[in-house]
C-alpha cells in the first residue's frame, strides 16, 4: 500500500486501491472516504462498480486523478467467485429468493467444465434486470424492484479466462478474467442454461483491474483513518 505525507496529496490527484466490504454498495465506499476529507472539499470517484453482494479491489481516485476514470475502468477484470447450481434467481444472485429448482444428479464434473469453453471470447450477454444500467435516467433495479418490465439490451463483452477452481455440489467456484462491463451474474445465469440446468451467483470477489491487484488494497476503514491522522499532523487547505 501506498503511504502518503501530506493531506494535499489527495487534492492533487491519488488512486487508492480499496477492498469494498461485503454489503456496501460502491458509492458507500466514495462516500465514506469523501467524508473523512472534510472540510476539505475534494473530488472522489470510483472507476468500476461492485454490486453490493460483491467484494475486493475497487478503485478510487481523488482530485485530479477522477480526470482519468473512464481509462481505469476500461482495463481488463479478474474475479472469483462462487455459483449455485440448481436454481435460478430473478436478480442472478443472492439478493432475491431462488425462482425456479433443477436436478442435478445427472450433471458430471466433466461436463461442468466442458461448459466453460462455449464463453471464452468475444460473447454477448443481457445484463440483470437487477442492474445499474441507466434507461431514460433510471436504474433498472429500481424498475425491477417496483415489478416492472424491464426491456433488456444484448452487451458485446469479452471472456479471456474462464476456469473451474473447485466443485463441491450444488456449489462451484470458478475464476473469470473479462473486459470492462461483463456481467459475471449474467455468465452464471447463462453458464446454467448451458447445463440445460440453472446457476446463480453466491460470491464474487474482485482480484484485479488492470495491473493493480486486492492484495495492494487499503481496508476502508484504515485508509479513513490514515486520512483522519494526516488532516491532524497537516494543514488542510481548502
Amino acid at each position: 500500500m501506498q503511504s502518503y505525507n501530506r493531506i494535499e496529496e489527495f487534492a492533487e490527484g491519488q488512486l487508492l486501491l480499496v477492498n469494498k466490504p461485503y454489503n456496501w454498495t460502491s458509492f458507500d465506499v466514495v462516500g465514506k472516504i469523501r467524508n473523512s476529507f472534510k472540510p476539505l472539499k475534494l473530488k472522489v470517484g470510483h472507476a468500476g462498480t461492485l454490486d453490493p453482494l460483491a467484494t475486493g479491489l475497487l478503485i478510487i481516485c481523488t482530485g485530479k486523478m477522477t480526470k482519468q476514470i473512464d481509462t481505469f475502468q476500461a482495463q481488463e477484470k479478474e474475479y472469483t467467485g462462487t455459483m449455485i447450481l440448481g436454481g435460478t434467481t430473478p436478480s442472478y444472485d443472492m439478493e432475491t429468493e431462488a425462482d425456479q429448482k433443477f436436478d442435478i444428479s445427472h450433471i458430471t464434473e466433466e461436463q461442468i467444465r466442458a461448459a466453460c469453453a462455449q464463453f471464452i471470447g468475444d460473447i454477448q450477454q443481457y445484463p440483470p434486470a437487477h442492474s445499474a444500467i441507466k434507461i431514460d435516467g433510471e436504474r433498472l433495479y429500481e424498475k425491477a424492484r417496483r415489478g416492472e418490465d424491464v426491456e433488456l439490451r444484448l452487451r458485446n463483452v469479452t471472456i479471456t479466462e474462464f476456469e473451474i477452481t473447485g466443485i463441491a455440489l450444488p456449489e462451484i467456484n470458478f475464476r473469470v478474467v473479462c473486459s470492462k462491463g461483463t456481467y459475471i451474474r449474467s455468465l452464471v445465469n447463462d453458464f446454467g442454461k448451458a447445463l440445460n440446468n440453472g446457476a446463480y451467483l453466491s460470491k464474487l470477489r474482485r482480484t484485479r483491474s488492470g495491473e493493480y491487484k486486492i492484495e495492494d488494497a487499503w481496508e476502508v476503514m484504515e485508509l479513513v483513518n490514515t486520512i483522519r491522522e494526516l488532516k491532524v499532523i497537516s494543514p488542510i487547505i481548502e
